[in-house]
């Protein structure tokens, strides 16, 4: 019975390994798993936390490996369990862009939530799915999805065309201009105000 049972632990975590990820909400391990039953993915998910096997962040996400060994950006858009990016201060903060530290990471997604895993602040700004799902000035680094400079400003004055920014000289003028009219934004779409900056 114990060596079925270590048999179908060992499976599952293999079924994990392949997917070469290391956050997950519990309705994608019930998949994953194929475990139909709510009593028995939780009676799982217990047993694996309190033998180390999985890292509870909070109700219904999970990680393989401990949380503050896991990049911020990363479990806020894991976190956020849609289609989602980090932009706008974090990612010009980051760059130099603009001098003052946000105090929370800031993502683009199709909500508009605030929410705290540990000691970080997470602030998602909801965007249009035209714009959102367009794929101009998004890169991949580390499998964390992040806007370039250019597209973090164009979506910053998406949200606050008024917004100052401290060393425009950062970024190429052209490229923004140039992105902003692949992503389909026109002055009448900047629909944000100083009031939707997460301070």
């Amino acid at each position: 019975m114990c060596t079925d049972k270590t048999n179908i632990k060992q499976r599952r975590f293999a079924q994990i390994a392949t997917l070469e990820d290391t956050l997950f909400h519990s309705g994608d391990l019930a998949n994953l798993w194929d475990i139909q039953k709510p009593d028995t993915l939780h009676t799982t998910l217990s047993r694996y936390v309190k033998q180390g096997l999985l890292h509870r962040v909070y109700k219904g996400f999970y990680s393989i490996k401990a949380i503050d060994s896991i990049h911020p950006w990363l479990i806020g858009l894991k976190a956020i369990h849609e289609h989602a990016y980090i932009s706008t201060e974090t990612i010009l903060y980051a760059a130099g862009v603009i001098n003052q530290k946000p105090s929370c990471v800031t993502l683009v997604s199709g909500k508009s939530m605030r929410f705290r895993i540990g000691a970080v602040m997470y602030y998602s700004r909801r965007m249009t799915d035209a714009f959102l799902y367009n794929p101009a000035g998004i890169e991949v680094k580390e499998g964390i999805r992040r806007a370039s400079i250019e597209r973090a400003v164009a979506d910053l004055l998406y949200y606050n065309p008024r917004v100052y920014i401290d060393n425009p000289a950062l970024y190429d003028q052209d490229k923004l201009v140039e992105l902003q009219g692949d992503i389909g934004f026109t002055a009448s779409q900047h629909r944000g105000s100083h009031l939707d900056t997460p301070g």
